[in-house]
């Protein structure tokens, strides 16, 4: 296996496990620890989703490197998306500017419909329900992915050129 190889490798690697623990960290939170997404945290969740499957493709055309490292490189993009995303909430929790005005809940899935809205939930954006250290969970996610996507995107660079 050539040097050159084995960046790539461990590019795909870093493109399909980092999205894949973020994302499953998140719906572990949420369904395991009882923490409910807010919006904003919804749309932090598309993203690595779009990665898993670009990496994904990735890992099926390894036997191709340039459309591997493309995807690979796709996959970084997607995963700083939602490193993006995350940043902008974690300074709306933080108050480092305003989010949205109006409040979020969480969508129904099946039944009555009424009864379901009316005890849904209130999930605000502004108020992180969990933190550590002071960070919260969009803080997280943002200082995870963005530093994931770089270190995809250095390794498919030191790929290119070796």
């Amino acid at each position: 296996m050539t040097q050159a190889s084995v960046l790539l490798s461990r590019a795909r690697l870093v493109a399909i496990l980092l999205p894949v623990a973020l994302l499953g960290g998140a719906i572990g939170s949420q369904y395991l620890g009882g923490l409910h997404p807010c919006e904003m945290c919804m749309w932090q969740r598309w993203p690595h989703l779009a990665a898993i499957g670009t990496a994904l493709a990735a890992i099926a055309l390894r036997r191709n490197p340039p459309m591997s490292a493309t995807f690979t490189a796709l996959a970084a993009l997607a995963i700083l998306t939602s490193g993006a995303i995350g940043a902008y909430h974690a300074g709306v929790e933080y108050g480092w500017w305003e989010g949205f005005t109006t409040c979020t809940t969480i969508r129904p899935v099946g039944g009555d419909m009424l009864e379901a809205i009316m005890n849904a939930p209130l999930i605000r954006c502004d108020q992180a329900p969990w933190t550590l250290a002071g960070i919260s969970l969009a803080g997280f996610n943002a200082l995870f992915s963005i530093a994931g996507a770089a270190l995809i995107l250095l390794l498919v660079r030191r790929w290119s050129r070796a």
